[in-house]
């Protein structure tokens, strides 16, 4: 799978290396300072980076058949297995990713954004991989990933107090991502009324 401008390969890479830099501007942060919710500023990261280490673990994982077609599909099965997946273990794995970033959290992932880039070059066809929430294709995989490093990147960046946008191109694949899901889980609307400044709730996917 080669990158290209409009492919979501390429959109994901982009998504990465503001990731990337993003953590880059942290030289000097408490890693043990504020981060979101339960998780100080090393989970976060931590967390973060592993939209980034599950698409090279998974691209390993190939499996026989498609269960979730669309990235919108993805998020409404997680949110049925959130149950069973449970907050702590969540949290756990986000602490964990974080002190496997060790003394260089920015060397660490820039690592991991070199890797899945060689790695997504080297993609022959639309492989079919394993997720937490069932087979997906790559291409339908790799936006949900883009949706997290925007996400948590713009939370790190509040976290810290930092000047960080993220890609626009990774920004609008991000907004795409949202808008699917909350349809598909019934929020559109309420979704559009926050958009336009007409109040509204928009359920949180993250």
């Amino acid at each position: 799978m080669s990158p290209d401008g409009d492919r979501p390969d390429a959109t994901f890479l982009a998504a990465a290396r503001g990731f990337a830099e993003l953590v880059g501007l942290l030289d000097g942060a408490d890693l043990a300072g504020p981060g979101l919710g339960d998780w100080d500023l090393r989970a976060l990261v931590g967390h973060t980076s592993r939209s980034i280490l599950t698409v090279l673990q998974y691209l390993h994982e190939p499996v026989p058949h498609v269960e979730l077609a669309r990235p919108a599909d993805y998020y409404v099965r997680v949110r049925e297995l959130g149950d069973a997946i449970g907050p702590a273990d969540l949290a756990a794995r986000g602490r964990a990713a974080g002190e496997a970033l060790g003394d260089d959290p920015a060397g660490a992932v820039r690592r991991m954004v070199d890797e899945v880039t060689v790695a997504l070059a080297a993609v022959d066809g639309e492989p079919v991989i394993t997720t937490i929430a069932g087979g997906m294709r790559l291409s339908a995989y790799l936006p949900t990933r883009t949706f997290e490093l925007v996400v948590h990147g713009l939370d790190i960046a509040a976290a810290v107090r930092v000047d960080w946008q993220p890609d626009p191109d990774a920004l609008a694949g991000a907004l795409a991502v949202a808008t699917e899901t909350s349809l598909a889980l019934g929020g559109g609307t309420a979704l559009l009324l926050a958009l336009t400044g007409r109040g509204g709730t928009v359920a949180s996917m993250v």
